[in-house]
């Protein structure tokens, strides 16, 4: 690399933009995949409690999955557009001000980078130099932090989301669906169990937080959600 040539992103280092990116949408879609297990096997382990019929187990947790997997794509579409909606606002804003008011841009921009350390010759130097280069990018990366080409996709989020959440839904239908009567609801408890231990663990692991404790929290509450379902279905099924 010669001298002034700037130093490429490896694709692995952390404080590439793109791995955040690929990181927030791993997270999102684990959290997806966690969400798709336990309620569709909180639901079906309450019915199964209540009924050995296979028929309305497997209406049940249809309808679970596809409510579950609509309510998660419209969630986040929603959620995720409101954010667009409020980038796009912000950006636009910014170019206006940048065309009406450059001095004052220019001025607010120096002073940022005096505010981080730099002193006041090398912040207006560094502010003219990005503004030179490019203006509005200047501004949204040090005043917003977000970049015009990095703006959220709201069919992604929620395709991505939807996706996850039928993903997760499937073990916990195979689980209640495939064993005999008798297993059913001990087969799903475990199947449940392992996989939101994985799913715990793969969420510590992506957000860097300690993964024994992400575990436990996870397992512990999908299995108490477990339980009082199928105690409801319990109390439900003896008393029907």
């Amino acid at each position: 690399m010669t001298d002034g040539e700037a130093a490429p992103f490896h694709g692995d280092e952390p404080h590439d933009p793109r791995v955040h990116e690929r990181l927030n949408w791993l997270r999102a879609g684990v959290l997806g995949a966690n969400d798709g297990i336990i309620s569709v096997a909180a639901l079906v382990v309450g019915v199964a409690a209540a009924t050995s019929d296979s028929g309305p187990i497997l209406v049940a947790g249809v309808a679970s999955v596809v409510a579950g997997a609509i309510s998660m794509g419209l969630g986040e579409y929603v959620s995720v557009s409101s954010q667009r909606d409020t980038e796009h606002a912000l950006i636009a804003k910014e170019r206006w001000e940048l065309a009406a008011m450059p001095e004052q841009e220019l001025a607010e921009l120096a002073g940022i980078y005096r505010s981080k350390g730099l002193s006041a010759e090398t912040a207006d130097q560094v502010a003219r130099e990005l503004t030179a280069h490019d203006a509005l990018a200047a501004h949204l990366e040090a005043e917003l932090h977000i970049a015009e080409a990095d703006v959220v996709n709201p069919w992604h989020a929620a395709g991505a989301s939807a996706l996850s959440f039928l993903v997760g839904a499937v073990l916990p239908m195979l689980a209640i669906l495939l064993p005999p009567p008798e297993w059913r609801i001990a087969t799903t408890f475990a199947a449940v169990v392992v996989a939101l231990a994985v799913t715990g663990w793969l969420s510590a692991w992506i957000g860097g937080s300690p993964r024994e404790r992400a575990v436990v929290r996870v397992v512990v509450g999908g299995a108490l959600a477990l339980a009082v379902t199928w105690l409801i279905g319990w109390l439900i099924g003896g008393a029907v």
